[in-house]
């Protein structure tokens, strides 16, 4: 019996370790939105209710497949694109804006402040002697 050897682990930058923090906690918030909004009724008439739910998993669930892909310079872009889609929702439940405004700055510090810090890292990591 052969024993294979442990699968090393990738290295994560810290704009994708910290774009994934939030995005995580702001799939929750996401699913609760959509549950206000079908409580509320908030929704315009043609549409039913039960949507807000929809809408709100839907978005959760993009939320937690966006923490795959951040490594991608397109997953963070995709991030950012998904902060409008909560920034929108503030049209339907004024309440909103403060969440888009919150999580929008966490996840603007996140990768802006992360590229900063994976760049600083490669340039030490490229200024130092190899043993």
């Amino acid at each position: 019996m052969t024993a294979e050897a442990p699968r090393t682990r990738r290295t994560r930058g810290a704009a994708e370790s910290l774009g994934t923090i939030v995005l995580g906690f702001e799939s929750m918030i996401a699913f609760l939105a959509g549950l206000v909004i079908y409580g509320l009724k908030a929704l315009p008439e043609p549409i039913a209710p039960w949507w807000g739910i929809v809408g709100g998993a839907v978005l959760a669930i993009v939320m937690i497949l966006t923490t795959r892909v951040l490594r991608h310079s397109w997953g963070i872009v995709l991030g950012w694109v998904l902060q409008v889609a909560v920034a929108l929702g503030a049209f339907l439940v004024p309440a909103l804006a403060l969440v888009a405004l919150i999580f929008g700055g966490m996840y603007g510090y996140a990768t802006i402040k992360g590229a900063a810090l994976d760049r600083r890292n490669a340039q030490r990591a490229a200024d130092s002697p190899s043993s």
